[in-house]
């Protein structure tokens, strides 16, 4: 009886037909992988950015006229920028809910810095004598960021601005905030503000 069986070069044609099957399978697999990676990164750089513009939008939206003194007495003004320092914003705002109702007053002292890279974003207990606790990651990979600030018909590069530094309680009429991001590129976002007066 002739039995039939497979030659060496049917064998190795069969094998690298499943090598090349495999390879092509795995290469498939791995776009795949890497594809769900950067979409979930582009989501998480999508939803810090949503995040960001709406703590900012409610910081700023809620921003309140009233001076503060630091833990020596000493006062400061209601709104703040130092961006050269990494402080973009210092402010004092209105709205702080007080779910276990804690015996603390409805304001709240919050500061915006720039890090390292990282937006964040700080909160003191009280709004006087008080340290500001620990930041915040709100963004991360900020390259840079701009700020300008209308008041009085015109923008400043900074607040207070030259003739502001007479009314400590003073506001800026809106906000303008440009963020260079390394995924989105420069994001640019205007924030009104309340009327500020002094109290």
């Amino acid at each position: 009886m002739n039995e039939r069986g497979f030659t060496l070069a049917e064998l190795l044609v069969a094998l690298a037909l499943f090598g090349l099957i495999a390879g092509a399978g795995v290469a498939l697999l791995a776009m795949g992988i890497n594809s769900r990676a950067a979409s979930g990164e582009r989501i998480a750089g999508q939803s810090a950015l949503v995040r960001t513009r709406a703590l900012l939008g409610a910081d700023l939206g809620q921003a309140a006229p009233r001076r503060w003194r630091d833990g020596n007495g000493a006062p400061w003004p209601a709104f703040a920028s130092e961006a050269g320092s990494g402080l973009l914003l210092r402010l004092v705002r209105r709205g702080w809910t007080n779910d276990d109702g804690a015996p603390r007053a409805s304001l709240q002292r919050v500061e915006w810095r720039l890090s390292g890279g990282r937006l964040e974003r700080r909160a003191a207990p009280m709004v006087d004598g008080a340290m500001v606790g620990p930041p915040a990651l709100m963004m991360d990979g900020v390259r840079a960021a701009r700020l300008r600030f209308f008041a009085n018909g015109g923008w400043a590069a900074s607040w207070p601005a030259p003739g502001q530094a007479a009314l400590p309680g003073a506001l800026p009429e809106a906000v303008e905030i440009v963020l260079d991001t390394a995924t989105s590129g420069e994001l640019r976002q205007l924030f009104l503000l309340p009327p500020g007066e002094l109290p």
